[in-house]
C-alpha cells in the first residue's frame, strides 16, 4: 500500500504559495511565451544568442543616440566580460560616446551598510570601469563622471541623478533565484511596503541580500565559482522600484544556467516572474506591467520534470 507525503516549503522561502507554483511548474516552453499584456514580449531563443543580443542591443542604442546627437541613459546591470564586447564595437566603428550616461542598478554593501568602493576588486563599479570604460578608447568615452556607480556618498540622490537627465532610456535585468530585480530583495526588510503601490515608490537604498542571493552569487567567476558564502557580502545597494519603472523601456534577460549546461534554476523562477503574480514577493514581477522585451534561454525554457538521469 502506498502512502502519501505531504510537506510544506521552508519557512526560509520567500515565495512559497504552492497553489501559484505548482501552476507555473506546468507551463511548457510551448506556451510559455503567451501572456496576457502584449507590451510584455516574451521570446525564447538559443543560449548563444542571447548574449549576442544583447551586446548587439546596448551597442546598437549607444550607436543611434551618437548618430543623432542626442543623450542616452542607461541603466547596466552586473557586468561582467562581455561588455568588453560592446566596447570592442564602439572603437570598431568609432561611436563618439561623450553623451552617454550610465547607472550600475546594484553594489554590494558590509554588514553596516557601508557600500564597497570602486576599489574592490570584486564590487560592480570597479568591474563596469575595468570591462566597459576603460576598453574604449580615450577619444570616444563619455566624461568619466557620467559613468555612475552606487556609492556612500550617491546613495541618497542616485534616484534625483536619473531623474535630472529625464529616466534611463533602458534599464537591462536579470531575475535573481528569489525572483529579485537589481538587489531588491523580497524579504529584505529595508523593502517592506504596506501596499504594492507604495512599494512601487520605493527609490535606491542599502539592503539586506536574501540568503538564496549570498548562495546563488557564491557560484559567481569573482567569487571563485566554489559555493564560498562567506565570501558574499550581506548586503548590497540597488536602484529601487521607481527606478525600473521610470525607465522607458526594459529588457529581461533569462538566460542562466550552471556552467553552461542545461542545469538552471532560473526555470522555475522564471515561470514565476512572468506568469505568477505582480507582487513584491517576487519584484522582477512587477515587469508584467511594463513596456519590457523578455529574452528567455532554451535551457530556461524547457518543461520542469524529474531528471532521474542526473542525480547530484
Amino acid at each position: 500500500m502506498k502512502q502519501s507525503f505531504n510537506y510544506q516549503p521552508s519557512t526560509c522561502i520567500p515565495f512559497r504559495d504552492l497553489k501559484v507554483i505548482e501552476r507555473v511548474r506546468r507551463i511548457k516552453r510551448k506556451d510559455i511565451a503567451k501572456h496576457w499584456n502584449p507590451n510584455f514580449r516574451i521570446q525564447v531563443l538559443p543560449d548563444a544568442e542571447i548574449e549576442f543580443l544583447w551586446i548587439a542591443d546596448m551597442f546598437h542604442r549607444i550607436q543611434q543616440a551618437a548618430n543623432q546627437d542626442r543623450q542616452i541613459v542607461l541603466i547596466m546591470p552586473n557586468p561582467w566580460p562581455s561588455y568588453s564586447k560592446v566596447a570592442y564595437l564602439i572603437n570598431k566603428f568609432r561611436v563618439n560616446c561623450r553623451k552617454v550616461h550610465t547607472f550600475n542598478m546594484d553594489e554590494y554593501a558590509n554588514e553596516q551598510g557601508q557600500i564597497a568602493p570602486e576599489s574592490w576588486p570584486l564590487g560592480f563599479a570597479h568591474a563596469f570601469k575595468k570591462y566597459f570604460y576603460l576598453n574604449i578608447d580615450r577619444e570616444l568615452r563619455p566624461p568619466e563622471h557620467q559613468i555612475h556607480g552606487l556609492s556612500n556618498k550617491n546613495i541618497k540622490d542616485y534616484g534625483r541623478m536619473l531623474d535630472d537627465l529625464g529616466g534611463a532610456d533602458i534599464c537591462y535585468s536579470g531575475p535573481g533565484w528569489t525572483g529579485h530585480l537589481a538587489f531588491i530583495e523580497p524579504d529584505a526588510p529595508e523593502f517592506s511596503a504596506p501596499s504594492l503601490k507604495a512599494w512601487k515608490q520605493m527609490g535606491p537604498r542599502v539592503c539586506t541580500l536574501s540568503p538564496f542571493t549570498i548562495a546563488q552569487n557564491s557560484m559567481h567567476g569573482s567569487f571563485g565559482a566554489s559555493g564560498d558564502l562567506c565570501a558574499v557580502p550581506p548586503k548590497a545597494a540597488t536602484i529601487g522600484p521607481a527606478e525600473v519603472i521610470g525607465a522607458r523601456h526594459r529588457i529581461d534577460l533569462h538566460a542562466i544556467s550552471v556552467g553552461g549546461s542545461p542545469i538552471s534554476w532560473q526555470r522555475l523562477t522564471t515561470r514565476l516572474v512572468l506568469h505568477g503574480p505582480v507582487t513584491p514577493r517576487l519584484p522582477a514581477s512587477i515587469l508584467q506591467t511594463l513596456r519590457t522585451d523578455v529574452w528567455v534561454s532554451e535551457s530556461a525554457a524547457q518543461d520542469i520534470k524529474p531528471r532521474f538521469d542526473i542525480g547530484y
